[in-house]
C-alpha cells in the first residue's frame, strides 16, 4: 500500500530530489530527444494537439448537462435541483457553462486532471471555480493502520495562498492514472512526439526563414583575414537570408565555391513527419483523424460512420468521468439515488434530415413517439391544441391469448372460438382507438363550418328580418329563399371540402384494420364510396339546417321573434353540434368502412356488439344478434326497446343506431 500511494503521500523535495515542477520552471518543460523542452503550456504551441485538445473540450462542453430525477419509470428534468443551473446555465457569476466546461476539460487533457472548488451555502452548491491543476496537489492522509482520507492542498505562489480542501470541496476530472487518484499527464506521456512535432515546425520556420536553402559554407581557395571574411558574410547573409531574397543569384569572387551541408527537406521527410504527427495526436488523443482535419482517409461514405465512432470510443470515456464525478462530489449521498447528471448526446449523433426522418417515421408508426415529440426534437413548437401529443400505434397486431385463452386452444372448436374471440377484440379495440384520434380533427373541421353558417346565417337575418329590412320588402320568405340559396350552394361545397380529406383519411386507416381483421391482402380502393358518403351526408347536413332554421319561422309569432328564435338555433349548433357530429360520425365511419371491406373481402355474415353501452336498452336488445351483410339488423319503421320507444326511421346496417350508441358489427 506504501508504493501504491507514494506519489500522493505528502512526500517533500529537496535540492537532489526536486519536484517535477520545479524543473519544469527552470527549465519551461521536460526535455525531449530533439531538444524541444515540452510542458502543459509549450505542447498548446503544437497545432496538432491543440487541435485535438480543442475539439474534445469544445464539443463536450456544447452539449447540454441535464441534471434528472428518477421517477418509478422514466426520468425528468430537475430544473429546480440548485446543480441545474450551474451545469446548464452559468458555472458561477463570470462563467457560462460552456466556458466552465471547457476550461476543466482541457486541463484533463493537457495536465491529466481537471479541479474546480465547490462552493457551498447551506449545503447547496451554488457555485464552482475551475483551478489550476498545478497548484493542487491530491494528498492521502493516513489517520492509522487501514484508515486513509483524501485532501486536495492547493498553492498559489503569485498570491501566496496555500489551503487545504476536502473531498466534497473540490470536482475532481481525472484521465487515466496509476493510483486511481490522479490521472497521468498526457503531455508528460506524449512528450517525445509533441516535442519532434514542435521540432519539425521550428525546422521548416528556420529553413523558410534561411531562404529555402540548406546550410552550408563558401570555399575560398586562399587564406582570409578577419575584416575580409567578416565583410564576406554579412555581405552574403544581407543578400541571400529570409524569404524576400529567396532564389536571388549569389556572385562568388577570387576562385569561391558554394558547398552545400545538411539534409534537403524531401530527403528528410519533412512533410511526411508532419503529417505523422497529425496522426499521432489522435492516437494520443483517442480521436478520428478527421477531427482535426486529417482528411487522407475519410470519405462520404464513412464520415458518419467515423462521427459516431468519435462519440463512442472518444467521448463517451469523458462523459461517464464527468457524471460519475458529478455524483460523487456534488451530490449527498441520499442524493445519488434519486438525481444524476447526464449529457444529452443526441446533437453530435444526430443523422442527415433523411435518415433522421425515417428514424422518426419508426418511432411515429410504433407508438412512443408523437407529433410533439418529432417536433421537440428538431426544435420546433408543438402542433397548437394538443393535437400532436396523440400516439399511433399499429392496428394490425393481435395480442397474445391469456392463460384463460391458452388453456382453450387444446382442441379444434376451442382454437377457433378464442380465435374469435381475439379476431373480434383486437378489431374492436383497434377503431375505437383510430376513431379517438379523428373526433379531435372532426371536431375542428365542424367548429370551423357551425361558425362559417353562423356568420353567414346571422347576415342574412339582419339583411331580412330587422325592421329596415321589413320596410324595405323584405320578408320571412326572401330569408328562406337565400338562406337555401347559401346552404345549397357556399355552405355545400364548404362541408364537402373540409370532410373529404379527413373521413378520407379516417377511413383508410380503419380499412387497414379491417383487412388485417380476416386477413385480406388484396388492394382496398374505397376512393369512390368515400366520395358518395360524404356527398350524402353534406347533402343530409344541408337538409337538416335548411329544415331546422325553417322550423324557426314556422314557429315564430312576429318577425322579430322568428330572428330571435333563428339566432337563438345558431348559437345552439356552434355550443353543441361539433361534439354530437364527432361522436357520430366517430363510430359510424369505422362501421361503415369496416363492412365495406368485409363485403370485399366475401365476409358473409355480421355480428352486433354491443360495446360501452349497458345502460342502453336498445342496444342491448340486439347484442349477438347475427345477419347477412347486405340485411339490416333493423328494418326501416321497426321500433326497439322496451315498450317500442324507439323508432328507427332508416334500414340500420351496422352501428350507431342512436346518437349516444358504441357498439360495433364483428365478422361472424
Amino acid at each position: 500500500m506504501r508504493s501504491a500511494f507514494r506519489a500522493s503521500s505528502g512526500e517533500t523535495s529537496g535540492i537532489a530530489t526536486p519536484e517535477q515542477w520545479a524543473v519544469d520552471f527552470f527549465k519551461g518543460g521536460e526535455g525531449t530527444s530533439s531538444g524541444v523542452q515540452v510542458s502543459e503550456d509549450t505542447a498548446l504551441h503544437y497545432g496538432p494537439f491543440f487541435a485535438g485538445v480543442n475539439v474534445i473540450s469544445g464539443d463536450l462542453a456544447s452539449l447540454p448537462l441535464i441534471t434528472y430525477e428518477r421517477l418509478e419509470r422514466g426520468k425528468r428534468r430537475a430544473t429546480d435541483h440548485p446543480l441545474y443551473p450551474l451545469l446548464h446555465d452559468a458555472a458561477n457569476d463570470v462563467m457560462s457553462a460552456m466556458a466552465f466546461r471547457q476550461t476543466l476539460m482541457g486541463h484533463v487533457l493537457t495536465w491529466g486532471n481537471g479541479y474546480a472548488e465547490v462552493v457551498r451555502q447551506g449545503g447547496k452548491v451554488t457555485a464552482l471555480w475551475p483551478l489550476r491543476p498545478d497548484r493542487v496537489k491530491p494528498r492521502v492522509k493516513r489517520d492509522g493502520p487501514g484508515r486513509v482520507r483524501l485532501v486536495y492542498e492547493y498553492i498559489d505562489p503569485v498570491h501566496g495562498i496555500k489551503d487545504t480542501l476536502l473531498p466534497d470541496e473540490v470536482l475532481h476530472i481525472a484521465g487515466l492514472g496509476g493510483d486511481g487518484i490522479r490521472g497521468w499527464s498526457v503531455v508528460r506521456l506524449a512528450r517525445e512526439a509533441i516535442g519532434l512535432g514542435i521540432a519539425t515546425e521550428k525546422f521548416g520556420g528556420t529553413w523558410f526563414g534561411n531562404g529555402s536553402r540548406p546550410g552550408g559554407f563558401v570555399k575560398h581557395p586562399g587564406t582570409l583575414g578577419d575584416s575580409a571574411y567578416n565583410r564576406l558574410k554579412a555581405s552574403f547573409e544581407n543578400r541571400h537570408r529570409g524569404l524576400d531574397n529567396a532564389n536571388r543569384v549569389a556572385i562568388l569572387e577570387e576562385g569561391m565555391e558554394w558547398q552545400q551541408v545538411g539534409i534537403p527537406p524531401e530527403d528528410a521527410q519533412f512533410l511526411e513527419t508532419r503529417r505523422f504527427g497529425v496522426t499521432e495526436m489522435a492516437r494520443w488523443l483517442r480521436l478520428p483523424p478527421h477531427k482535426i482535419a486529417d482528411l487522407e482517409r475519410a470519405t462520404f461514405s464513412n464520415i458518419e460512420s467515423q462521427q459516431l465512432d468519435y462519440v463512442t470510443s472518444a467521448l463517451r470515456v469523458w462523459f461517464v468521468a464527468w457524471e460519475q464525478a458529478i455524483s460523487l462530489r456534488l451530490l449527498g449521498q441520499q442524493e445519488r439515488g434519486r438525481f444524476f447528471a447526464e449529457h444529452l448526446a443526441d446533437a453530435l449523433l444526430r443523422g442527415d434530415l433523411k435518415t433522421r426522418y425515417e428514424a422518426y417515421a419508426i418511432g411515429r408508426n410504433w407508438g412512443w413517439l408523437s407529433a410533439d415529440d418529432v417536433a421537440e426534437m428538431e426544435n420546433r413548437n408543438p402542433l397548437p391544441d394538443g393535437r400532436g401529443e396523440v400516439y399511433m400505434v399499429p392496428f394490425n397486431m393481435m395480442p397474445a391469448p391469456t392463460p384463460q385463452q391458452a388453456d382453450a386452444l387444446n382442441d379444434d372448436e376451442g382454437r377457433a372460438r378464442a380465435l374469435r374471440q381475439l379476431v373480434a377484440g383486437r378489431g374492436v379495440d383497434g377503431r375505437l382507438k383510430i376513431a379517438q384520434h379523428f373526433k379531435a380533427l372532426i371536431v375542428d373541421a365542424d367548429t370551423r363550418l357551425v361558425k362559417l353558417e353562423s356568420d353567414k346565417v346571422t347576415k342574412l337575418v339582419k339583411a331580412h328580418l330587422d325592421e329596415r329590412a321589413l320596410r324595405a320588402g323584405r320578408s320571412a320568405e326572401t330569408f328562406m329563399t337565400a338562406v337555401e340559396e347559401l346552404y345549397r350552394g357556399q355552405i355545400a361545397q364548404a362541408t364537402e371540402e373540409r370532410w373529404t380529406p379527413i373521413f378520407a383519411t379516417f377511413s383508410q386507416e380503419i380499412a387497414a384494420d379491417a383487412a388485417a381483421d380476416v386477413a385480406y391482402e388484396d388492394e382496398v380502393d374505397l376512393s369512390r364510396w368515400i366520395t358518395a358518403y360524404v356527398a350524402s351526408h353534406a347533402a343530409y347536413r344541408v337538409a337538416s339546417a335548411v329544415g331546422q332554421i325553417a322550423a324557426q319561422l314556422v314557429d315564430a309569432a312576429t318577425p322579430q321573434d322568428a330572428a330571435a328564435r333563428v339566432l337563438a338555433r345558431l348559437a345552439k349548433w356552434v355550443a353543441e353540434r361539433p361534439e354530437r357530429t364527432a361522436r357520430w360520425e366517430g363510430n359510424q365511419i369505422p362501421n361503415a368502412t369496416a363492412r365495406e371491406v368485409w363485403r370485399m373481402a366475401g365476409v358473409r355474415r355480421l355480428t352486433w356488439m354491443a360495446h360501452g353501452s349497458e345502460e342502453c336498452q336498445f342496444c342491448q336488445e340486439l347484442d349477438g344478434q347475427t345477419v347477412s351483410i347486405d340485411e339490416p339488423f333493423v328494418a326501416a319503421g321497426s321500433e326497439v326497446g322496451p315498450d317500442g320507444t324507439l323508432t328507427v326511421p332508416r334500414n340500420t346496417f351496422h352501428p350507431p343506431l342512436h346518437p349516444a350508441c358504441d357498439c360495433q358489427v364483428v365478422p361472424a
